[in-house]
């Protein structure tokens, strides 16, 4: 039922969500900002590897990028480079279909983000803030021993499986269990969504399954830190500034976006407006490549793998869209995902004018 797959799909992208920004933290918290402050202080390696991560099928590796930003860890630049690169679930059909032309369109795609990404970050001044820029600042008593609930000095991060369970807490009983539920719904496949018949198509090598099985993985992982935590690392970092700041915002806003979605896409027959006229076809694909999830662009791929398009449309396309990555984006900063919407537009206009020019695709 299409109602049960958007609750699905939202659960998921929330959930992905979640581990990232909270195994993020316990990474700057324990080496007190150190890790991600060299990030932070070297722009090109900041865009290099997040053009790495949204070139990867699917669209966790945005994510990830998304967390970094809204925690203001990577660039504008950086998260535009990693927008631009993603082609979202459409890099599975794509490789399963046409593997050497996905091949040029990724590498197409991560050479573009690149160079975009350097220029964005020299060009563009007026970089939109995300909402909370308090994130991921080290104070001083985030390194302090805090005082658990017997009294005692432990230090702010690690406590002892022992005395976290004597009085464990209502809140980190319940992310424990929120933790477990979706990791076994990740190892099941439950949370799975559908890819239009295509999930045959998916080479093994690069199938969604195995990407979601590397996030159940990190997810245990981040379900060990939540067991040898101390009270005040789950109540004040875990709690009240991720999951009371960033859950609900970012399901409320996937969930709406996708309902929203459903109901457009589901009352138009996009196939038609698929004429000979190509300044026509490169508009619908640019405005489709707005929408933020995967599915409305597999008409693209499809239609190009058929020989009805030429590459500089599926190129557009692709460069203006980044699959799921893009509804976090949006629950958390709306002028930032409008502004990278914009950049990436016309960088579609000024690529696909450029192939026109010479005559090529």
């Amino acid at each position: 039922m299409w109602l049960t797959e958007i609750i699905k799909q939202s659960i998921l992208i929330t959930g992905l969500v979640m581990v990232m920004m909270i195994f993020i933290e316990y990474i700057n918290i324990t080496s007190k900002g150190i890790a991600l402050e060299k990030l932070q202080n070297k722009p090109l390696l900041q865009i290099l590897l997040s053009a790495f991560l949204g070139v990867l099928p699917g669209c966790s590796g945005g994510f990830v990028v998304v967390s970094l930003y809204t925690h203001n860890l990577v660039s504008f630049g950086a998260l535009v480079a990693m927008m631009i690169a993603t082609a979202g679930d459409e890099s599975f059909l794509m490789l399963a279909i046409m593997p050497k032309t996905s091949l040029v369109l990724f590498a197409s795609l991560f050479v573009l983000s690149i160079i975009t990404g350097l220029l964005v970050n020299k060009f563009v001044r007026k970089v939109p803030f995300v909402c909370c820029p308090e994130n991921f600042n080290i104070h001083t008593h985030i390194h302090e021993n805090h005082t658990d609930h017997e009294g005692r000095d432990e230090p702010s991060v690690w406590g002892t499986f022992g005395n976290n369970f004597k009085k464990p807490g209502a809140k980190r009983l319940l992310l424990l269990l929120g933790l477990m539920l979706f990791i076994v719904s990740i190892f099941t496949g439950f949370l799975e969504h559908e890819h239009h018949g295509q999930e045959h198509l998916h080479p093994s090598l690069f199938s969604e399954e195995w990407l979601n099985l590397i996030f159940a993985g990190l997810s245990l992982v981040t379900l060990v830190f939540m067991l040898f935590s101390t009270r005040h690392f789950i109540e004040e970092h875990v709690w009240n500034h991720i999951i009371k700041h960033h859950f609900l915002k970012i399901l409320l806003w996937t969930s709406g976006t996708l309902l929203v979605i459903h109901f457009l896409v589901g009352s138009l027959d996009i196939t038609q407006w698929m004429h000979e006229q190509y300044w026509i076809v490169l508009s619908l694909a640019i405005l489709i490549g707005i929408i933020p999830t995967s599915g409305p662009h597999l008409v693209f791929v499809t239609l190009f793998a058929t020989g009805t398009l030429p590459f500089s449309i599926l190129l557009a396309n692709s460069i203006v869209q980044e699959g799921h990555a893009g509804l976090p984006l949006l629950a958390e900063t709306k002028k930032g995902f409008f502004l990278a919407k914009a950049l990436k537009i016309a960088l579609a206009l000024l690529v696909t004018a450029s192939i026109r020019l010479v005559g090529a695709w």
